[in-house]
């Protein structure tokens, strides 16, 4: 097309002065944030939050350099919430402040802090912190955990972040740490990206999970590092908000993990669906266990791929669920003894439990060196089916002071601690389970209770393919040991 004079003078001018839409900035100082540590900055943040969004949206500034400490707050639809580099939003100590449950009426599990419900377009960045001040609402420091003080049936320690049935939400770049209880917890949300985010929880802080999905789908997180004293990310289908449906289309990409319970677990409150997940690209390292499903509803977990992932597990005390697992799946119906809330988590009117089924998981091109091995158990064979191994090379050395020899089913209607040796993979009553171009290696420390290559005891059907790997002691057995069930 020819251009005459003046349309070309009209696009040039077009294309060198472009017009910049400059988003609305409300900082929070400007409505009487302190920022000096002290003063409960609250009503303040509120104020400037509200005022963003009553003006159809903008960025809620929290200025770099300054500790605002503060109670609860909620945010608002399109609204980006931008803590600069050095400052940090920090929650009160004060206990009375959290009123509101972060499980509706179960008020046994943690309260909300920054919260928002039913909201889209929300954006957390800025490279800044928000801190949880998680020891200040525990008791004494113990040797491997902080005591929980006494709360009867209510606890209200503050989750970090709470969102409920939201829509479209970006967390990227910042820094989340000291959480009381769980930190990042979705509800209910769709198309939500968490990307370069950190998370320093304390290791000796229970509950303190790192990021939690609940009810949610689309979800993409990517490029994280997550410290935490329980699960570094976990997705669930809490019996609470079971009108949100199942979680169901998430991917975990680039992410390294610590944890003194699961990095990646799966469960176990599932009373829904939980599909189409991806795990790729990870490194797990000095966690009690790696990739967990720990299936104890009546829901179901499919369709699970788990590649290119490095897990190095170690023993913890009993405090931390797990016994150093690097790969987990366990089937059983829930214990419900011995717990503050235990019947929320079966279904209204019952006292027993039930669990759905667990099958088509691959785990592929994965590297584990730990002081136990794969565990796979139910109470049935038709709860667990088609698990495939695909290049997984475990080692297996004794590098702590803590017992081995058990592995850990709870919560679990029955034995929660199973004692058996060590095995490279221990298999418990399962369907279908292929394990190809997969090797066992045991390190230099073997105390007795290091056994079999392989033990499969109730296995419907065991595809071994060019397998390298010998028992502990080989000259006390073979490295493969086949039973049938178990009698009761």
């Amino acid at each position: 097309m020819d251009l005459g004079f003046r349309e070309l003078f009209v696009l040039l001018y077009i294309c060198c002065n472009v017009v910049h839409i400059k988003m609305a900035i409300y900082d929070i100082t400007d409505y009487g944030a302190k920022g000096d540590g002290k003063n409960d900055d609250a009503v303040a943040i509120q104020r400037a939050i509200d005022r963003c969004g009553e003006a159809g949206g903008g960025q809620v500034l929290v200025p770099p350099g300054r500790v605002f400490l503060c109670g609860p707050f909620r945010l608002k639809s399109n609204i980006e919430l931008y803590i600069g580099h050095g400052a940090t939003i920090k929650a009160k100590s004060d206990e009375g402040l959290y009123t509101k449950s972060a499980f509706r009426n179960n008020r046994a599990e943690g309260s909300m802090w920054i919260e928002g419900e039913h909201l889209e377009n929300v954006h957390i960045r800025g490279g800044g912190t928000i801190d949880g001040n998680g020891t200040a609402f525990m008791a004494v420091e113990q040797k491997d955990a902080y005591q929980l003080k006494t709360t009867g049936q209510t606890d209200p320690r503050p989750h970090l972040l709470t969102l409920v049935d939201c829509k479209n939400i970006k967390i990227r770049d910042i820094t989340f740490s000291n959480s009381a209880y769980w930190g990042i917890h979705l509800v209910g949300c769709y198309d939500v990206s968490i990307v370069g985010v950190s998370v320093y929880n304390s290791l000796k802080l229970r509950n303190s999970d790192g990021i939690d999905l609940d009810h949610c789908q689309n979800i993409n997180i990517t490029n994280c590092h997550i410290e935490s004293g329980d699960d570094c990310i976990c997705l669930k289908n809490r019996r609470e908000y079971a009108e949100f449906g199942p979680c169901k289309d998430i991917t975990i990409s680039g992410c390294t993990l610590v944890s003194t319970s699961c990095a990646v677990k799966i469960g176990s409150e599932n009373m829904d669906e939980i599909s189409r997940v991806i795990i790729t690209n990870c490194i797990i390292k000095d966690s009690n266990r790696g990739i967990g499903i720990q299936h104890r509803d009546e829901g179901s977990v499919s369709n699970i791929i788990v590649s290119n992932v490095v897990i190095e597990c170690r023993l913890f005390s009993d405090v931390w669920w797990g016994k150093a697992e690097p790969i987990y799946i366990t089937a059983f119906p829930r214990s419900v003894k011995n717990h503050k809330d235990g019947l929320w988590r079966l279904p209204s009117g019952e006292v027993k439990g039930k669990v759905g089924q667990v099958k088509n998981i691959t785990f592929s091109n994965i590297r584990c060196k730990s002081e136990n091995g794969i565990f796979i158990a139910a109470e049935s064979r038709d709860k667990i089916d088609n698990i495939r191994f695909q290049v997984v090379d475990i080692e297996i050395d004794k590098f702590t002071r803590y017992e081995g020899g058990i592995y850990d089913c709870r919560p679990c209607a029955g034995r929660e601690m199973i004692a058996g040796d060590t095995s490279g993979f221990f298999i418990r009553n399962a369907g279908n389970i292929f394990i190809q171009h997969c090797s066992v290696e045991w390190g230099k420390n073997r105390p007795d209770y290091f056994n079999k290559a392989i033990n499969a005891v109730g296995v419907t059907s065991l595809v071994v393919d060019h397998f390298f790997g010998e028992a502990a002691f080989p000259g006390e057995g073979s490295p493969l040991s086949v039973q049938e069930p178990e009698r009761p």
